[in-house]
């Protein structure tokens, strides 16, 4: 069911860290007008665990008042508490929305057992019409649902037909086909590993649901699809093309202080709404306790976008059409970047 690029999409900020429902639409019609699948809404790339209830609850709508049914919409209901995830998962689905990502419980690090018994199984047991898709992604969570409860989950339920696999663990991920059957499909959760889970012929991964889209939809979609027409050679020639946007979904830099050295690590979602500011599409601000990134890991970032422009143009090219942006003046006048990072 689950085939091709799904767009975690950004939550955008205004000044104030309100969230901006205009630039919402907005990327919402960039995404639908180059032909992704489907839009995550309100997940980790959404800064889902910096809304409150009603504005998660609010983007969710407002998602899916813009989709219709153009794309599929996914929502991201997940949370460290079963019944606040079921509270959003009923939301969700009497709104209209009829797939949910469901991220493993985060800190208080139930047992992949408890994840089964006690999270995933009471929200697709009450919710049988809702496309329920387990989030793995243990580098967040601190835990994990291991391929043994998911395969039961997917036996039991036939609403668990997917899952977004975000282990980078390609092991975990053939297990996971082996016991899962093909009747069941594996999303990368990692923009760059999706070529090669969706080439290995013992993953068999079906899609995506990508960062990078947020800039690059349509790129991100045509590597998806060649794949999964078994057009391998086109899509890896695509894939290094994006290689340097995926490369920067977290961005490391070592960084100097009186007290020493020390590794600064900007993960999603800074570097992607850090990059979309700079190339004119609406993303704003972050809520903290995200914030900026350094000077340094700013300038990965834009090292990155000018590889693409440089030697791509086209990847970038919707960008500038659908924004009426001049990404040449952009991406090297620092104006547009000057006030992006610390000090």
């Amino acid at each position: 069911m689950f085939k091709g690029c799904y767009t975690a999409l950004v939550t955008p900020m205004l000044k104030n860290h309100e969230v901006d429902f205009s630039g919402l639409e907005r990327l919402v019609e960039f995404q639908i007008s180059q032909g992704v699948n489907g839009i995550l809404a309100a997940g980790t790339t959404g800064e889902s665990a910096t809304l409150n209830p009603e504005e998660q609850r609010a983007v969710i709508e407002k998602v899916h008042e813009c989709c219709g049914d153009k794309v599929t919409v996914i929502a991201g209901t997940g949370s460290n508490c079963t019944k606040k995830a079921m509270e959003n998962t009923k939301y969700a689905y009497d709104i209209g929305v009829r797939a949910t990502l469901l991220v493993d419980p985060y800190y208080n690090g139930p047992s992949s057992l408890e994840i089964r018994l006690e999270y995933i199984a009471p929200i697709a047991e009450r919710f049988p019409e809702m496309q329920i898709i387990p989030y793995v992604i243990p580098s967040r969570t601190g835990t994990q649902l291991l391929p043994q409860d998911l395969a039961i989950l997917h036996k039991q339920y036939p609403n668990v037909n997917a899952v977004k696999e975000a282990t980078g663990d390609l092991e975990n991920m053939r297990l996971t086909r082996r016991l899962c059957g093909e009747n069941f499909d594996i999303l990368s959760g990692d923009d760059d590993k999706t070529y090669t889970i969706m080439a290995d012929p013992l993953i068999r991964a079906s899609g995506v649901i990508s960062v990078i889209s947020n800039i690059t939809p349509a790129a991100v979609q045509k590597m998806t699809s060649l794949i999964l027409e078994g057009k391998l050679k086109e899509a890896e020639e695509l894939c290094g093309k994006l290689k340097p946007l995926f490369e920067i979904v977290t961005v490391k830099t070592v960084e100097d202080t009186s007290f020493g050295t020390y590794l600064v690590k900007a993960r999603n979602p800074l570097p992607c709404k850090t990059l979309m500011n700079i190339l004119g599409m609406p993303a704003g601000s972050l809520r903290p306790p995200l914030g900026k990134m350094t000077k340094k890991g700013l300038e990965k970032v834009l090292d990155a976008a000018r590889r693409v422009y440089e030697n791509s143009p086209e990847i970038l090219k919707p960008v500038e059409d659908f924004f009426d942006v001049n990404l040449q003046d952009r991406l090297y006048n620092e104006k547009f970047w000057k006030d992006l990072s610390y000090g």
